[in-house]
């Protein structure tokens, strides 16, 4: 099997420092909690194993060119990105008012909601459940991961051998490079969970990150039309 790994590897990796919907999840997810955060990386990997599939058995090239599949799922991706804003949304309001709450009964804002941003709400099972699962969903409607296995792959696969194996293999390269860098940037983002569990940062990062998937899902929509 003849392949350019470095032009590969290029091209994977500028797809993944791009910020991207799986950047702000995975990211967000981490500064929550940093088992949430990989849970969130290995959903959205997992994502892209449907991608893979789809791509080598020919149903991406059937999405891409039926408009009507490509903007169903489109539609279906920016829908969740912006379920996904407002509630993080709701979730700084709902913070704001706890805090009033406990500045009226106890006089102190900060040791009421500091413990709570900081452990996050419900079990380390949940979190993972939560995590994976929005990590996922966010790939897998995602229909610019599907056009990347459809489109980019097959420049790296070579005449000699078979084309699905060869899509098969640089698919799987791909995710386990993501693997590896969503990671290392969960470890860097679990850092920041002792700066963000700060009421008012919190509050913001609440905040900037829900308006951003807002923003990114109302984009997607608008560019289906």
């Amino acid at each position: 099997m003849s392949v350019d790994f470095v032009g590969f590897l290029g091209v994977v990796l500028v797809a993944y420092v791009v910020p991207g919907p799986d950047f702000v999840v995975v990211v967000r997810s981490a500064a929550e909690d940093p088992t949430k955060g990989r849970a969130a990386a290995l959903g959205a990997q997992s994502g892209l194993c449907v991608h893979m599939l789809a791509a080598a058995l020919g149903l991406s090239l059937i999405a891409a060119r039926s408009p009507v599949v490509y903007d169903a799922i489109k539609l279906l991706g920016a829908a969740y990105l912006v379920y996904l804003g407002i509630r993080a949304v709701l979730t700084a309001r709902r913070a704001v008012h706890h805090r009033q709450a406990g500045r009226d009964a106890t006089g102190s804002a900060e040791d009421t909601a500091g413990p709570r941003a900081a452990t996050g709400d419900g079990s380390a099972a949940d979190r993972w459940r939560s995590g994976f699962t929005q990590g996922f969903l966010t790939n897998v409607l995602n229909p610019k991961a599907a056009l990347f296995f459809l489109s980019v792959l097959p420049q790296f696969v070579h005449g000699a051998g078979s084309a699905t194996g060869q899509i098969f293999f640089l698919g799987i390269l791909d995710i386990l490079i993501g693997v590896a860098y969503w990671f290392a940037l969960v470890a860097v983002a679990a850092r920041l969970r002792a700066l963000l569990a700060r009421p008012k940062v919190r509050h913001r990062w609440e905040l900037m990150t829900g308006w951003l998937f807002i923003g990114i899902g109302i984009g997607l929509a608008a560019a289906s039309y």
